[in-house]
């Protein structure tokens, strides 16, 4: 049976420097996470081999490094970022990032860091 589901009912787990991750959907074909950032905040630079992924700007200003390239995404913003491109995203503001991190397929067991 479909139930809603937020940040209260959700599975939650900490990354990075005290992010956090609600997983709101995980299937074997799609992933959807809300994700917090504090300020000054980043993720690993690392590609997925299978996954594309779309994340939306709930709150804040993110700064995405996608390919050797820099992009800023304002709050009610998306952007794509297509299998194989190596990228991670960061919060270069004082203020809390709030976004949507939707996968597909899910990135389960796809990612490769890259050093």
């Amino acid at each position: 049976m479909n139930k809603p589901i937020d940040k209260k009912t959700a599975a939650r787990y900490e990354w990075g420097n005290h992010c956090e991750s609600w997983i709101l959907a995980d299937t074997g074909d799609l992933s959807i996470k809300q994700e917090t950032m504090p300020p000054g905040t980043r993720e690993r630079l690392h590609f997925h081999t299978n996954a594309q992924q779309f994340f939306f700007v709930i709150k804040g200003t993110a700064t995405f490094y996608i390919d050797d390239k820099k992009e800023i995404v304002n709050e009610q913003q998306g952007l794509l970022i297509n299998k194989n491109s190596k990228h991670f995203i960061a919060n270069e503001t004082n203020e809390l990032l709030d976004f949507l991190a939707v996968s597909q397929p899910s990135t389960n067991k796809d990612r490769t860091n890259v050093p």
